[in-house]
């Protein structure tokens, strides 16, 4: 085992009422990349996601459907379930609200904040948004309506629990400013710090019982659930309770919950005495036009409509490339087929066939040996190298597209070399002997290249991996330990071939057996205009 520090990765719970749309999908591949990332790389690594279950929205809808709320969120989770398996996402765990682990942490955390004197209870009036299930002042409001959804507050008056938020506030504050990784990008931080130049409220912790049953009780008062929120944060410590993984590397969340992440979360931890996740990182929307994509709107994407269309791996590449961490980007189904058939079928699949087909020519379909290098061997050589370094770089600062695009130009340049040492007419001249060089050289530039895109593309890279020899089948290679009948670790299928996914140049072997294949990314002839 290595002794890098645990990498534990998270996305926000997803509230199962709702259907499962590219915003869904795009932050947990990203929070999969970086997980499929960091096993590439060595060190633990634990990837969360999950669904959020409880709340006044989920029992009315229940209520609807002649359903207890349990029922309704058994039925509806499994939407959530059976994507992150289509979209091949690597997560260890998922975690639900509803269940028992997850509800005990919650209590003793209550529990840990009344004894802390953090918890107070008081009459409340205060403007309430329904659907967000949250309260609001009057300076939050816009014209009557709810900052966050748009639509109405009512004024409500009631008698709740609250956290001594306010307490916490210069604390918060000083902790931001001294820790600039803590929440990224620098937009969001900036964001955070001037929503934290007025004075902080506290936070209304629960919601009396009698209005909504369906949540996680406040264990010193019965007649009161606690508020869904609290009760979702906390999460990300019930999944890894007593286990090596807290505090988080990294929280992926959307800009729309950076208050309750970058606020509520921080506070309600500085309370308990428990240390902070090193890093939140808040993306942007996908946009149709200038719109943000929802229900309302009626311009949502449906993930597996595209998946169906294009397949897994090109739906997951373009959301990776053509969006920049932190900030918002249009989706186009047009420029996903732009990118399908120039980045993956164009560069990457022509090269790969060009690479096979050659070694199948001139050198009996095996890697050959080097037999002397020459200043455009070199050169390759070299771009291989600083590609590895620009893509971990790349990766580490939370940008995947960059990690992507040198991955890409490596590609092309191993496009160029062929073009270059053109092996078709050495051949003739020299031999065997002639080409051996060139063709091991692209071949082990195409596996570097299949190694750096795993994490983005993890299922052509296993089939480009296995035609290259270096593993026995794509499903062996690393998406997730294989486990025998009572759960424990079987070892590698293939010793060589784990060594061979190595993320340095010169891991493939001479006299490796090279699979030819289809075209690893048929093209897509397409009229769309969106």
């Amino acid at each position: 085992m290595s002794s890098a520090r645990p990498f534990y990765v998270t996305t926000p719970i997803y509230y199962v009422n709702d259907e499962p749309h590219v915003g869904h999908a795009y932050t947990t591949i990203l929070a999969d990349v970086f997980a499929r990332h960091h096993r590439i790389h060595g060190g633990a690594v634990h990837f969360l996601t999950g669904t959020d279950e409880h709340g006044q929205k989920v029992q009315e809808a229940a209520q609807k459907r002649g359903l207890t709320p349990l029922q309704h969120c058994d039925e509806l989770v499994e939407r959530f379930r059976a994507l992150w398996v289509r979209l091949q996402v690597s997560n260890d765990d998922f975690i639900r609200t509803t269940e028992p682990r997850h509800e005990k942490v919650v209590a003793e955390f209550l529990i840990e904040l009344q004894a802390r004197g953090e918890i107070y209870r008081e009459r409340y009036e205060g403007l309430y948004c329904t659907p967000d299930e949250r309260f609001w002042t009057a300076k939050d409001v816009v014209d009557g309506n709810c900052p966050l959804c748009g639509r109405p507050v009512v004024t409500l008056t009631e008698e709740n629990y609250f956290f001594r938020m306010s307490r916490h506030q210069e604390w918060l504050v000083d902790y931001i400013k001294t820790h600039p990784e803590f929440i990224q990008p620098k937009t969001r931080r900036n964001e955070v710090l001037g929503f934290l130049e007025k004075p902080l409220g506290d936070l209304c912790i629960s919601r009396p019982a009698a209005r909504l049953h369906w949540g996680i009780p406040i264990p010193f008062d019965s007649e009161y659930v606690t508020y869904v929120w609290v009760d979702a944060l906390v999460n990300y410590v019930s999944a890894v309770r007593e286990t090596e993984f807290w505090p988080a590397s990294l929280h992926l969340i959307g800009k729309d919950i950076l208050t309750t992440h970058c606020v509520y979360w921080p506070t309600l931890l500085h309370a308990l005495g428990l240390p902070m996740p090193e890093t939140i990182l808040a993306h942007g929307w996908w946009l149709q036009g200038e719109s943000k994509m929802s229900k309302s709107v009626g311009n949502v994407v449906k993930p597996l409509a595209l998946v169906d269309l294009y397949g897994v791996d090109a739906f997951r590449y373009y959301l990776m490339r053509d969006m920049v961490v932190g900030q918002d980007a249009e989706f186009s189904e047009k420029h996903l087929v732009q990118r399908l058939n120039s980045d993956l079928a164009n560069d990457l699949g022509n090269c790969l066939n060009r690479v096979e087909r050659m070694i199948g020519t001139y050198a009996e379909g095996r890697a050959p040996e080097v037999r002397g290098e020459d200043d455009a061997d070199r050169e390759l050589a070299q771009t291989g190298k600083r590609t590895v370094v620009a893509a971990q770089e790349a990766m580490l600062a939370r940008r995947p597209h960059e990690a992507i695009e040198a991955t890409l130009q490596l590609v092309r340049a191993t496009n160029r070399y062929l073009e270059l040492k053109a092996p078709w007419k050495a051949f003739k001249t020299d031999g065997p002997t002639g080409v051996a060089t060139a063709l091991w050289t692209s071949a082990e530039a195409l596996r570097l290249a299949a190694v750096l895109l795993a994490p983005v593309i993890p299922a052509k890279s296993g089939e480009m991996l296995s035609r290259l020899g270096v593993a026995d089948s794509p499903e062996v290679w690393f998406p997730r330990p294989i486990v025998d009948d009572e759960g424990g670790a079987l070892p590698p299928a293939n010793e060589t071939a784990q060594g061979a996914l190595a993320a340095t140049w010169g891991a493939l072997p001479p006299g490796t057996e090279i699979r030819p294949g289809a075209a690893l990314f048929p093209r897509v002839e397409t009229t769309t205009e969106s």
